[in-house]
């Protein structure tokens, strides 16, 4: 008995071997991925009742890229092919009862819609899709009630992006947040008493029947959000409401989309900033499509030289969700959604880049990508550089303490203090006043801190290191010789 077991043992160890050879357990450090998710708008509004009215459908949009993490011999890769990435709401598995759009689909949109499934063919899971360098799914029919509250609405819920390879091996995963919010309504913002009365104030228009209900509002005023020609004549769906409403308030939160969700929590909201500082007045919305912008299709622009200027510009002809940056990235896999640009005041934003570098805010650490510090310039023309936190807490005033060596032949390092939490700018200026490279920009917390780079990419020559806090401006000069 005893022999046979030692034999079983044997044949046991030799099967191990034989499979350890030709399958060798890989390499943790080798062929390292990520994942990156976000939502196309930062906010998805949707009627909940479809019987007289509608809106805007249950549709929401997830993008994704995939990153191959690079190493000192490679740089990182942004790939698609050979790759899936999975979707889904945790916590929220269907829509059928928590809204009544597939009664009524048909009689709006002309299609006969399976329950849960939207007006792309999308589920509340599933496969995203291959377009281009990047996977989105279209039109996920989600609402803002989770499976455990059919009553309070849930709007920043978070989604969970799996990617595989073509093995069905799990490779990496996200959570982004899924925006959606079934606030929007005439009657819920309490402008209206009845849907039934808006539809009554329309029975003098030619040819429309306010009975013959539910109507799609964008099917006789166009909308290029639903991609709606309209009828010839007619103002867009944009241009009338924000013109008949214009002498009644100018709180967007009245229709976007509604004063619970609250859409607008990126960091210009942190930092006070309101809708109107970007998009202008209800009356300006209207005034500027009546003289010609298509709404939607023409937003403001993050390059606009009275906001962040060239060095931040969207690609030419296209908005921020359309555009892409460094290494084909695009900007919103950094820098978050629209509305939600991080730092986010909602902390579920904050989630992915958390899990990410270790902290909130732009996704700024480049060995999260490249796997090791590389040299030269970065997105934006920042360059590379390493960050070390000396020592937190309260210093005593905000200054630039050393710069050294100096002078220098490759690596320089700079050591500066905060005394309170600032949004910083460290940038290397030519003794004739132009802007070489940025070292730092971002938001720091108080303490004692240390940059480092590399002056490979800078000529020999006299240089000013300039810290800037957004209220003083301090100075060292640097000597760059070889």
């Amino acid at each position: 008995m005893k022999t046979r077991i030692a034999l079983f043992g044997l044949i046991l160890f030799g099967i191990f071997l034989f499979e350890s050879f030709y399958n060798p357990v890989p390499d943790p450090n080798e062929n390292q991925y990520i994942v990156i998710g976000w939502n196309d708008l930062g906010m998805h509004c949707s009627n909940k009742d479809f019987s007289k009215m509608a809106v805007l459908p249950p549709y929401n949009n997830l993008y994704a890229q995939i990153i191959k993490v690079g190493d000192e011999n490679n740089n990182p890769e942004v790939i698609t092919s050979g790759f899936n990435i999975s979707y889904e709401v945790p916590g929220n598995t269907y829509s059928v009862g928590k809204t009544n759009f597939w009664d009524y689909a048909e009689q709006l949109f002309g299609v006969n819609l399976p329950d849960n499934i939207g007006l792309t063919g999308a589920g509340l899971s599933g496969d995203m899709e291959i377009q281009e360098n990047h996977f989105w799914k279209e039109a996920i029919p989600i609402t803002p009630y989770t499976d455990d509250d059919l009553i309070n609405e849930d709007p920043y819920q978070l989604a969970l992006l799996q990617a595989y390879d073509d093995q069905n091996n799990l490779l990496a995963s996200t959570q982004p947040v899924i925006p959606v919010s079934n606030e929007i309504g005439c009657v819920g913002s309490g402008c209206h008493s009845s849907e039934t009365n808006i539809l009554y104030e329309h029975e003098d228009e030619g040819g429309f029947d306010p009975n013959d209900t539910p109507i799609l509002c964008a099917e006789c005023h166009s909308s290029n959000a639903l991609g709606t020609p309209g009828t010839p004549g007619l103002e867009s769906f944009s241009e009338v409401i924000h013109d008949e409403h214009s002498d009644e308030t100018n709180d967007c939160y009245k229709c976007h989309p509604g004063s619970e969700a609250q859409c607008l929590r990126g960091v210009m909201h942190g930092e006070g900033m309101i809708c109107q500082d970007c998009h202008g007045s209800v009356a300006n919305v209207a005034q500027t499509i009546a003289n010609g912008r298509e709404p939607w299709l023409e937003e403001p622009q993050c390059g606009a030289t009275d906001c962040h200027g060239p060095d931040y510009a969207e690609e030419p002809n296209k908005l921020f969700r359309q555009s892409k940056g460094h290494g084909g990235l695009y900007c919103s896999a950094c820098h978050g959604s629209p509305h939600a640009i991080l730092p986010s005041t909602n902390d579920r934003d904050n989630v992915q880049n958390i899990a990410l570098q270790g902290y909130e805010g732009t996704l700024q650490e480049c060995t999260v990508c490249h796997g090791v510090a590389p040299t030269g310039t970065g997105p934006h023309g920042i360059l590379a550089t390493e960050i070390k936190e000396i020592s937190a807490g309260t210093h005593n005033g905000d200054k630039i303490e050393n710069v050294y060596p100096n002078p220098s032949s490759e690596n320089v390092k700079i050591s500066f203090t905060l005394t309170n939490a600032a949004r910083i700018d460290i940038s290397l200026f030519s003794m004739n006043g132009q802007k070489v490279a940025t070292l730092i920009k971002r938001n720091m917390g108080s303490g004692k801190y240390e940059v480092s780079f590399n002056t490979s990419e800078q000529s020999e020559g006299i240089y000013l290191v300039v810290f800037d806090n957004g209220k003083n401006k301090f100075e060292k000069k640097l000597i760059i010789s070889r």
